[in-house]
Parts: C-alpha cells; sequence; structure tokens
C-alpha cells in the first residue's frame, strides 16, 4: 500500500510549549483517518504541518511526488480572490473556466442568446458537461448560488461551506478537513458522508461529530500526551481499545507510583557519596519519576453547577411570526414550555432556527403574537457568535466579572480559581492570556461562563463546534442529568439523539412542526415513509391514509409525490443519453440544440426534486 504522506521524528513548540515531539506518521492510500484527542492536543496544529502550511520545529514531512493535496481550516483564507468565481475557478483550466462563463451568463445575461450558445460549444469542445453538472450540484448542495458575490461579504459559516465546495469539486488525491462538519446542516452532512464514502478517497480529518466520524473513518489516530496512538477501525472500536489501554495505564501508574514511594525512601537515606554501584538505580529512579509525573488518570471536565429553582410558568409562545424582506421565516408558531422539556431545533440553514432562538431570548420581538416568560425562568444561551474576548484578558478575570465565588450542584461555594480548575484551567493557564487558548478552549470558557450563572432554561446554538470528544461526553453527561428546560440546534446527530425527546423542525415557509421522539425516529419515519412510496408506486396503489397514516399531505399533495418520482426517473435517463450524444462528436449545430436541451432539462430536474424534497418532508407530529 502507498503511502502519501510521512512524518519522522515530528516536534513543535507553540508559545515556548511543546505540543509533541519525535511523532512518526503515515496516511497510506484508500486509508480515511481521524485525528482525535483532547482541546489544546495540536490536533489541528499537526493537520497544518501534514498539509505543508506550517513548517515544524523539529523533524520532516515527506509528501509523495505529485501528490493532489486538498487543506480545508476551520477558518479558511482566501488570499487575493475577489469573488466566489475568483476563488472556486482556476485561471489555467480550460474546463473551470469555459464552466464559470457558462455559469455568469446565466446570471447575468440569461437572455443573451448568441453568447450562450458560443460559450455551450466551448463547454463542448473541453468535454467540460459532465463536469459543470458535477460543480453545480455541489455548489448547490452547499447553498452557493451566486458566483459574483464578493467574499467579503460572506459570514463565518458561508466562507466555510465555499472553501468546502472548491476542495470537493477538485476532488483532491489526498483530503486533509479541519472540522468539515461546521456549518452545515444535518442533510448536508449525510450528502458529505455519502461522497467521501464513494470510491476510494484518502482522508485524514479532525471532527468532533461521532456519527460522521463513525460512517466516514476506518481508522483512528489519537494524540495522547504528545505521542500518537493508532487504532485500526471505526469510532466504536476506538472506544473499546481505548477503554482498555486507559484500565492498563491506572494499573501501571499505581504500581509505578508504589514503586517511585520506595526509591524516594532509598534516594534520601543514601550517603552523599554514592558508588558506581548505586548509579543504575539512581537513573532508574529518574526515569521512574519522569513516568509517574505523565500518567496517572487522565483529568475530566467536571460540570455540577446549581440551577436555580423554577416555578409553575415556564414560558408560553403564542401565535409568533417573524419575517424579514418580504420572507417568512417563523409563521404563526405556538407552544407552552413544560417542565423537563428537550427539544432538538432542526432544518437547513437559514431556515429561521436562529430567528425563533432571538426572538425567545429577547434578541428579537415578534412581528405577531407575543412570548411570556414565567418569573423564575433564568436563561442561559450559547450561542454561535459566543462571548467575544479579549485576547489581552486573563482567563481568570473571565470568571471572575461574573462571580468571586460560585454555588455548585451540592450547594457549596468555590473560588472561581477552583472552578476553572475543574475545567481543566490549571493555574498556569488561569492567569495565561486568552489568546494562547486554542478554539476548543474558549469553547468551553464561553460554556462555563454562562453555567455559573445558574440557568434553568438552557439554549445551546451548536454547542459542540471546536470542542474535543472527551469534553463532548462530559457535557452529555451534564446535560442528561439537567433538571431545567433544555433546548439545542445542533448539525449533531449523536447529540440531539441522546439528549433530546422532541424536536422543532423549521421547515420553508416559516411553518414550525412539532415531533415528538428524537432525531433518528424521525429519519427512519421519513425513510419508511419513502419505501411505502416506492412500494404503492410499483403496485399501481395511490397514496392514501390508511397507507400513509403519519403523512400530513393531501391526496392531491399524495399523487403529486408519485408523479414527480416518475418524472424525475426519466429525467435522469434522458439526460444521460444527452450527455453521451454530446461527447460522441457530432456537428455543430447539433450541438448547440443538444446542450440547450441539457441545460432545460437540467433545469426542470431541479425544481422538480426540490419540490418532491419539500413534499416529502411534510408529516405529522
Amino acid at each position: 500500500m502507498s503511502t502519501y504522506i510521512s512524518a519522522e521524528n515530528l516536534g513543535h513548540s507553540f508559545h515556548d510549549h511543546w505540543l509533541f515531539k519525535n511523532l512518526t506518521i503515515g496516511i497510506n492510500r484508500g486509508r480515511r483517518v481521524a485525528l482525535v484527542g483532547i482541546n489544546g492536543a495540536g490536533k489541528s496544529t499537526l493537520l497544518k504541518l501534514l498539509a505543508g502550511v506550517l513548517q515544524p520545529t523539529e523533524g520532516k514531512v515527506v509528501q509523495t511526488r505529485d501528490l493532489r493535496l486538498g487543506y480545508l481550516e476551520q477558518d479558511p483564507g482566501f488570499k487575493n480572490s475577489v469573488t466566489i468565481s475568483d476563488y472556486i475557478f482556476h485561471a489555467d483550466d480550460a474546463q473551470q473556466q469555459a464552466i464559470r462563463k457558462y455559469e455568469e451568463l446565466l446570471e447575468n445575461e440569461p437572455d443573451n442568446v448568441r453568447a450562450i450558445e458560443l460559450v455551450m460549444e466551448e463547454l463542448s469542445e473541453v468535454d467540460a458537461w459532465e463536469y459543470e453538472y458535477k460543480i453545480k450540484t455541489i455548489l448547490g448542495r452547499l447553498d452557493i448560488h451566486h458566483l459574483n458575490q464578493p467574499i467579503d461579504t460572506l459570514s463565518g459559516g458561508q466562507r466555510k461551506r465555499l472553501a468546502l465546495a472548491k476542495l470537493l469539486i477538485e476532488d483532491p488525491d489526498l483530503y486533509i478537513l479541519d472540522e468539515p462538519t461546521n456549518h452545515l446542516d444535518i442533510d448536508t452532512i449525510e450528502w458529505l458522508e455519502k461522497l467521501l464514502t464513494d470510491g476510494s478517497k484518502t482522508i485524514l480529518m479532525v471532527t468532533h461529530d461521532r456519527y460522521f466520524l463513525d460512517n466516514v473513518c476506518n481508522e483512528i489516530l489519537e494524540i495522547d500526551k504528545g505521542k500518537i496512538i493508532p487504532y485500526v477501525g471505526n469510532y466504536g472500536y476506538y472506544l473499546e481499545r481505548k477503554a482498555e489501554r486507559e484500565a492498563s495505564d491506572e494499573a501501571s501508574f499505581q504500581k509505578n507510583s508504589n514503586l517511585l514511594r520506595k526509591e524516594l525512601e532509598w534516594m534520601r537515606r543514601q550517603p552523599q557519596a554514592r558508588g558506581t554501584k548505586s548509579k543504575a538505580r539512581i537513573d532508574a529512579y529518574y526515569e521512574l519519576d519522569a513516568k509517574t509525573k505523565n500518567g496517572g488518570p487522565r483529568q475530566n471536565v467536571e460540570l455540577t453547577v446549581k440551577t436555580a429553582r423554577q416555578g409553575n410558568k415556564i414560558m408560553e409562545i403564542q401565535d409568533i411570526s417573524k419575517g424579514f424582506n418580504g420572507q417568512t421565516y417563523i409563521d404563526h408558531f405556538n407552544y407552552v414550555f413544560k417542565k423537563g422539556d428537550r427539544i432538538g431545533l432542526a432544518g437547513k440553514n437559514g431556515s429561521g432556527k436562529s430567528t425563533l432562538l432571538n426572538m425567545i431570548t429577547g434578541g428579537l420581538t415578534p412581528d405577531t403574537g407575543y412570548i411570556e416568560k414565567g418569573e423564575t425562568t433564568v436563561l442561559g444561551y450559547f450561542h454561535q457568535s459566543g462571548i467575544v474576548f479579549k485576547d489581552d484578558e486573563r482567563v481568570i478575570d473571565v470568571v471572575k466579572n461574573v462571580a468571586e465565588f460560585i454555588t455548585m450542584a451540592d450547594g457549596k461555594l468555590i473560588s472561581a480559581s477552583a472552578l476553572l480548575t475543574l475545567f481543566l484551567f490549571p493555574p498556569a493557564k488561569q492567569y495565561g492570556f486568552i489568546a494562547k487558548l486554542s478554539g476548543g478552549e474558549k469553547k468551553r470558557l464561553q460554556l462555563m461562563s454562562i453555567l455559573i450563572k445558574n440557568p434553568n432554561f438552557l439554549i445551546l446554538d451548536e454547542p459542540t463546534n471546536d470542542l474535543d470528544i472527551d469534553t463532548l461526553n462530559v457535557l452529555e453527561e451534564f446535560l442528561t442529568n439537567y433538571a431545567g428546560v433544555l433546548m439545542i440546534v445542533s448539525h449533531d446527530r449523536y447529540l440531539l439523539d441522546k439528549l433530546t425527546e422532541q424536536l422543532f423542525i423549521v421547515e420553508e415557509k416559516g411553518h414550525v412542526r412539532i415531533y415528538n421522539g428524537n432525531y433518528s425516529s424521525y429519519r427512519l419515519e421519513q425513510e419508511d415513509q419513502k419505501q411505502q412510496n416506492r412500494q404503492d408506486k410499483a403496485a399501481g396503489i395511490a397514496p392514501s391514509a390508511n397507507t400513509v397514516p403519519k403523512s400530513k399531505l393531501s391526496f392531491k399533495q399524495q399523487k403529486e409525490i408519485s408523479a414527480l418520482e416518475n418524472d424525475i426517473t426519466i429525467l435522469e435517463e434522458q439526460l444521460k443519453e444527452l450527455n453521451k450524444k454530446l461527447n460522441s462528436g457530432i456537428d455543430n449545430s447539433a450541438i448547440v440544440e443538444t446542450a440547450k436541451k441539457i441545460a432545460d432539462m437540467s433545469g426542470v430536474l431541479d425544481e422538480k426534486s426540490m419540490r418532491w424534497l419539500e413534499l416529502t418532508e411534510l408529516k405529522e407530529a
């Protein structure tokens, strides 16, 4: 098996602190590898070193000759690109430039028939029609539509999706991905899973999304205490082997600690003038001392803060609606929150999830209706943009600005410093500057700043971004035992499954559907519905209230779905035939006519597919 990239004796220091030393790592062709480890272990740094965007302090990285490497970083940069087109399309790629001209003409000059015909001929000459369809599909799935849009007007999420789109279009030999699921909705994540596991792609990635990790990767590399520990298998296998290893490490640590105490007594009894005979034992003592300093059971984050008392009236939402620029995002939504509610908020990017949260938390006023909060309700809102910290602010001051002493779940008062220690911020980091924290450590500090205010109605908007898996596990344990009302927006399906019992699904035109069950149950029902539709179609049976008991579609809409499925199948077959014809060497007049048919048919297919998706997602709670 050929090795695409390898590193020997790799070491890197940051702010005078060694992240790791003497690492040896190889990424073989066809392997899909996940890099895991706690925040601050150096995962993102290692990806940068292997991708060649950062030079190591020690050691070297070797890539196979002519390797096409694609790197998706957490916060992408765009160099000198001004618009989306500038970034997506390579100037020296004839196919991409022809596609760029074609797409820009369709967007900016749709009535310029002559210019479109000429560029269509160019697309045929460079055999780019299939490539054009691939590019259009990827951009559409990642919600990128206006190619002339300036990059500096894009949000952080849009920038991440744009960088991912370019990588998928280029389809490199080796994908290096740092948190690829951030800023994607769940439907898009599931599409990305299928894309990355299609064929024999070679992937090295960092992700906190455990379902994504389990479905995509077949090998795990863990960074632990500056070393790489390999596990050949998926995430489930890794968890089993890791538990066995940690149990063994803890037993070894206890044994070494007992031995060290005896050796320490011997060292203290030794006279100043030690003979040569004792030198080996003295060296062994120092080696044992080093082992116990770096060993021992790993610390975990402890989340045990107090929850404020909650009265009978928590919050009532009465007939609220909200729209912007003529578009409705939330339409006549009603709900009365109850004690123990655990709600997941789902929907596509831009559907209105954040709008609903901002109304609940008082950041937005509804256009119609009202929200009434109970007197004892204390909101805690962890939002995507997070708390803005000053880089020159010390970690401990962030907590002290909220409270010098914090009440824990058992009623005890502890100091800000003691609480930071429980959250895995040792004294050295507490008095260090925010600028030195990793992205995940900043997120952990933001979460802690919210929890110490003792909320009894906790709203978490994408809390998993940039947190390591170990911290996520402890956060989940805390939230499982959390006594207040919990509301979560997350693309992490594992988190939604584990913590929620009900979903608010924000659909098109602002309709919010209430679904009783977790996300996997919801998806399973969707798949069952599709399967039932296919079986009914094969048997020539029109869907009815008896065959589809959980559908909220009218009889007319059910018939429309059946017709759409038939139309989509026919259109896809016709497009395949037209593409074959286009690439078979037909004359110029036929090329223009055929290409126009393909463009028209693709537009119809897109419209029918979107309508089919819209209808199949309409179901009763």
